[in-house]
């Protein structure tokens, strides 16, 4: 099935967590949570990253409407997008670190390159 994936939520509730999600890895750089979160959030992640590195005013709007922090977007369009404008998209890198002790859920640690 292409498209999202629904990761067992409500489309608000699944878009509200993506976007706290993209916002804690753009302040913090990386993350650990389950392998099929990281694949959205890798997604989306990249999106913001690539809005960065164009300097219109659109681009910025949409990264401000899509980040919930206002110092978390200005570091993207600051300092992320232009650190990553010589790379064609790969900012992010998902490695897999086992089975969740509770639930066994496959998990995985997404940092920025």
């Amino acid at each position: 099935m292409p498209g999202t994936r629904k990761l067992g939520r409500t489309s608000d509730h699944r878009r509200a967590m993506l976007r706290a999600m993209v916002t804690f890895l753009l302040e913090k750089g990386r993350i650990e949570t389950t392998v099929t979160r990281a694949k959205e959030v890798s997604a989306m992640a990249e999106k913001m990253v690539t809005l960065g590195k164009r300097s219109d005013l659109h681009a910025k709007r949409q990264i401000f409407s899509y980040i919930t922090k206002e110092t978390v977007a200005k570091k993207v369009i600051d300092e992320l997008g232009p650190k990553y404008t010589d790379r064609d998209g790969g900012c992010t890198r998902i490695v897999k670190t086992g089975a969740r002790r509770g639930d066994a859920a496959e998990m995985a640690i997404i940092e920025l390159v």
